[in-house]
């Protein structure tokens, strides 16, 4: 049995470790947190352990999880080198973002270092404790803190796969894009058709229609294959006309910055000529806010 420490107890620490002690391969044996009730209601929630506040009272473990918010990491991974991390146990956290070189106190103390990110929503601890199946898990770290990892990951019920070497930041970048822009994007959506004279009620069947065949075509075909529009088509006149409706110099730049994207994820698509005109027509509103 694989004895497990957690570091912090909130929604997503205390869910991972009921999954670990519900596969039967781990026992989680400390909860650690600065309030004794939190620790004991977290150790209630994943059905083991022993609630735990001061750092010197932990018991040593193969596996600590430092899940505390990423200012924290830092700073958790010195105080657990200080008490005394064990030599050859695996300490790992689960931010999107960052990697485990805020963990290097550890590793300066022999232990093996990662990171475990799972791409799943931990809002409410007892649905995602049901709902965890299939999830990708992004790993980095060394190459036994990593193999560590795979095997919890697998335990639980999740897909890990491999992040490149000082990956983290661009892997959450994405995430960030496809979730967080991809609202913003209808967002902007709306407030055009809006000015355009849409009625509010027409706004989510208009969009949002075409916004799920246009996802699920660009998920099943591929980006550059799923493009459709002016700007594929060369319309450089079409693009003009877009950019003098809005009135948002905000906005505007917005548009231009995605045309130009998409003008690059055209490619051989386009003419030169043609993608000469598309761009002058993008580069043509920049300047009529001065």
């Amino acid at each position: 049995m694989i004895r497990m420490n957690i570091i912090g107890a909130g929604r997503l620490g205390k869910t991972l470790a009921a999954l670990a002690r519900r596969s039967g391969r781990y026992s989680v044996r400390d909860v650690m947190t600065r309030n004794a009730d939190s620790a004991a209601a977290a150790c209630a929630f994943i059905g083991a352990g022993r609630p735990v506040t001061e750092w010197a009272d932990l018991s040593a473990a193969d596996l600590y999880l430092l899940a505390v918010p990423d200012a924290a990491i830092a700073d958790c991974a010195q105080r657990l080198a200080a008490a005394g991390v064990p030599s050859g146990a695996v300490v790992f956290h689960a931010s999107g973002v960052s990697g485990s070189e805020l963990l290097r106190p550890a590793a300066a103390r022999g232990a093996h270092v990662g990171s475990l990110h799972p791409a799943f929503s931990f809002a409410d601890p007892a649905v995602a404790l049901e709902g965890f199946s299939e999830v990708l898990c992004a790993l980095e770290g060394d190459a036994e803190a990593c193999l560590a990892l795979r095997e919890l990951a697998q335990a639980i019920g999740g897909r890990p796969f491999q992040l490149a070497d000082g990956g983290k930041p661009a892997y959450h970048a994405a995430l960030s894009v496809a979730s967080n822009y991809l609202v913003t994007l209808i967002a902007i959506a709306r407030r055009l058709a809006s000015q355009g004279g849409v009625s509010e009620e027409l706004l989510t069947p208009l969009l949002g229609g075409l916004m799920r065949q246009t996802l699920g075509n660009a998920l099943a075909l591929g980006p550059q294959e799923a493009l459709t529009g002016p700007i594929a088509r060369g319309d450089a006149s079409t693009v003009a006309l877009h950019l003098q409706a809005m009135d948002d110099g905000e906005l505007r730049a917005v548009y231009q910055a995605l045309g130009r994207q998409t003008v690059a994820l055209v490619g051989d698509g386009l003419s030169e000529q043609a993608r000469r005109q598309v761009l002058s027509a993008l580069a043509s509103a920049e300047g009529s806010d001065r």
